[in-house]
């Protein structure tokens, strides 16, 4: 059987609406707490259905107009590689956010489009490099604060997708992903150790269809075929989930305080 790997929380919200709520409500917590002490917040943002459901609860509550801004950097775990106004961008997705609060362009990240690098190998390699300007003498990268990551049926995270070789890439920070199992095929993502030194990763998971996934992750399954197993931040590793996502959770793991 399997060992579960305790320090990993689950907290579980009845349903995909309040989830959202929740998971904001918690962002401007952390986040205001750290810009009130005068430090700067790393932010790693994530794509999909319920990850811009996030960041759009975010842009509408009332609470951004207490962030200072111009302490927070954003960036983003994984790209699609397409045109700059390509809907297909978990960029142009985040406009959700971006149009609503007062942050300063330089202090956001996207990953480059191929309007902007021909190559997506020259691509990730130009993302590493900007990565690497808020790096430190330990690592080529910031320290996210908060990484958000969704979770795909299929337990993929950022565009680490199962038994494929970029979920075992550890010499570099960025990848090109060719021939994606999700389209569109041409992707960039994070790698392991960058995701992985982040203080604390958030995962937010919802829908029914993420149930197997989530319980695979949970039970300490190999990272390489079950990518979401292998996310785990310095200080938290907490999964945000409704309950229908929570069917295969062990009662032991979920968290009734956090």
């Amino acid at each position: 059987m399997a060992e579960f790997w305790t320090e990993k929380r689950v907290v579980i919200s009845p349903d995909a609406a309040e989830l959202v709520t929740s998971v904001a409500a918690r962002f401007f917590d952390r986040i205001g707490k750290r810009t009130g002490a005068g430090k700067t917040a790393h932010i790693a943002l994530t794509g999909g259905v319920i990850g811009t459901e996030v960041l759009r609860a975010i842009g509408a509550d009332p609470a951004r107009h207490d962030i200072d801004w111009s302490s927070v950097h954003l960036w983003w775990g994984d790209e699609v590689f397409a045109p700059w106004d390509s809907a297909e961008r978990n960029h142009h997705a985040a406009r959700v956010l971006l149009d609503a609060i007062d942050i300063p362009t330089a202090n956001v990240h996207p990953m480059p489009s191929s309007d902007d690098v021909a190559d997506i190998d020259d691509a990730a390699s130009a993302y590493a490099a900007e990565l690497a300007r808020f790096g430190d003498d330990e690592r080529a990268w910031p320290t996210f604060d908060v990484c958000f990551l969704g979770v795909g049926p299929d337990a993929h995270i950022a565009a680490l997708f199962p038994d494929r070789a970029e979920i075992q890439v550890v010499d570099r920070a960025v990848v090109a992903v060719r021939d994606s199992p999700k389209p569109p095929s041409l992707r960039l993502t994070l790698t392991r150790p960058v995701l992985n030194s982040s203080r604390r990763v958030w995962m937010v998971i919802a829908g029914d269809d993420k149930a197997a996934a989530l319980g695979l992750a949970l039970a300490g399954a190999s990272y390489e075929s079950v990518p979401a197993a292998g996310a785990k931040g310095r200080k938290r590793t907490i999964l945000f989930v409704d309950r229908a996502a929570a069917a295969q959770v062990p009662a032991e793991l979920i968290d009734q305080e956090y």
